[in-house]
């Protein structure tokens, strides 16, 4: 299946760059542009795109607001979050909002591509110069005191809680079937699980939570 791709950014040069880059890779169609948030709402809306690669900082509605609305119109849409800034302040605010993942502008081609591929299989993708940021915004959170009850995780069952650790240290399902020793499967079947028990949108807000109720520690 061809995966459709929404971009939205304020600099002409760069989606039409990106616009290039996308359409020469195999399975892949760029479908629309939106120069801002207001727009990019509007357009996900019509033409209901597989994922949407965000600009963060634009005029009018900023890549922050777009996101955490077109997640709220619980649209099928994956936002991949694109910033030329490895230490963007927005980082884990977005991840919250609702983002799939985040790439640098400076990402290679093959890298812009596979980071689509990723997000629209549903998988979290945070490049690693911006995951040393969302570890940083982690840790400010030891300094405040631990939820007594995390509401929704004591829904969940020791093997659910044992992926949910291995979802937020960044392993894919492959990954931790392997770890566990059973079937991929079975595995899709967990995470699936969690994201309804927990409310979730996908398993990068999966792992937002595993932090945030210090299942998981940064370290």
């Amino acid at each position: 299946m061809t995966i459709r791709v929404l971009i939205v950014d304020d600099q002409m040069m760069v989606r039409e760059g990106f616009s290039v880059l996308l359409n020469a890779m195999e399975g892949i169609e760029v479908v629309g542009e939106a120069v801002d948030g207001r727009e990019a709402i509007t357009q996900v809306a019509a033409l209901r795109p597989d994922v949407v690669l965000m600009d963060i900082r634009m005029p009018h509605m900023n890549g922050l607001e777009a996101t955490r609305e077109i997640v709220a119109a619980d649209t099928d849409a994956k936002v991949l979050v694109l910033t030329t800034f490895d230490l963007d302040e927005y980082v884990y605010q977005a991840l919250r909002a609702g983002a799939s993942g985040f790439l640098l502008k400076d990402a290679s081609a093959r890298q812009l591509a596979d980071g689509v591929r990723v997000v629209a299989a549903g998988e979290a993708l945070l490049a690693p110069s911006v995951t040393k940021r969302l570890i940083a915004e982690f840790s400010k959170l030891s300094e405040t005191p631990k939820p007594a009850d995390p509401a929704g995780l004591g829904e969940l069952t020791e093997r659910e809680k044992e992926v949910l650790v291995l979802i937020a240290q960044g392993l894919s399902n492959g990954e931790i079937a392997g770890r566990l020793i059973v079937a991929e499967s079975t595995i899709k079947t967990h995470v699936s699980r969690i994201l309804v028990k927990l409310g979730l949108r996908d398993r990068t807000q999966a792992a937002v939570f595993a932090y945030e109720t210090r299942l998981v520690t940064p370290g």
